[in-house]
């Protein structure tokens, strides 16, 4: 029986505010039919801090935001506050068509079997995390593991967020590089102890593989990663005109959300 096929998009680098918009575009657009299951990698144009969809914009240091030139949106899906910067983001449109069971829980352990394989790609050996923990108050997602998220050994690796809609699932998260802890404190007001534990609770690429991949790999990795994983062929395209022109209206909304 021959893998199903599902759209590839290797985007160059954009906006935050823009990000999302193609991410929830490509999410209507699959469930009027009108778009296939997609897999988009992209990067960002400057560093930026994404809110989770019902996240309070003073859990983020909008000064240090500033300081730092650091754009700051508000996603479609949930969660708390993730920084991007030195990463390879990826996002995930598919349906229960698709084979994407219905329900976060199950649906986030059938899409991890794609970040696992394009870890495993890049020689890091991670798990889906085995129990829940972080304090409650806390604004920013690394301080936080869920049954979402990776771990290699008794560090978070990386997280995920998610929404539904009309039976499909838009999913996100990111293959981080490098961090830099100190400012990712600075901006989600993190105190000392919170600090402490971001550093010693967390890993990144670099950490795990001694030196940080070239971003070129890791997007390689995900492309084997995600094929292999879904057991889908990923065939390369382009954002539709629909979905271009509806992006672009969708921008106004995203940026006033992050008022």
């Amino acid at each position: 029986m021959n893998a199903p096929v599902w759209r590839l998009l290797l985007d160059d680098a954009g906006d935050g505010a823009w990000n999302m918009a193609v991410d929830r575009v490509i999410q209507l657009e699959h469930a009027t039919g009108h778009a296939p299951a997609t897999v988009r990698l992209y990067r960002w144009t400057r560093p930026t801090v994404t809110l989770g969809r019902f996240q309070n914009r003073s859990d983020v240091d909008l000064a240090a935001c500033e300081h730092y030139g650091v754009d700051v949106v508000r996603r479609f899906t949930g969660g708390r506050g993730v920084l991007h910067d030195d990463e390879v983001t990826y996002s995930i449109v598919a349906g229960v068509a698709d084979g994407i069971p219905r329900g976060v829980a199950a649906s986030y352990r059938h899409l991890a079997t794609a970040l696992l394989a394009t870890y495993k790609a890049l020689g890091v050996d991670a798990e889906l995390t085995s129990r829940p923990r972080g304090r409650i108050g806390s604004s920013a997602c690394y301080l936080h593991a869920t049954h979402a998220d990776l771990s290699a050994g008794s560090a978070k690796l990386s997280g995920s967020a998610q929404v539904w809609h009309a039976g499909t699932v838009l999913q996100h998260g990111s293959f981080t590089r490098t961090r830099d802890i100190a400012r990712e404190a600075e901006i989600f007001g993190l105190d000392k102890g919170d600090a402490g534990r971001l550093s010693r609770t967390t890993a990144t690429l670099a950490d795990l593989l001694g030196e940080p991949p070239s971003l070129g790999r890791i997007r390689d990795a995900a492309v084997k990663g995600f094929a292999l994983g879904l057991d889908v062929l990923l065939e390369p395209g382009v954002l539709g005109r629909v979905e271009t022109r509806t992006a672009a209206k969708l921008l106004d909304v995203i940026e006033a959300q992050g008022d």
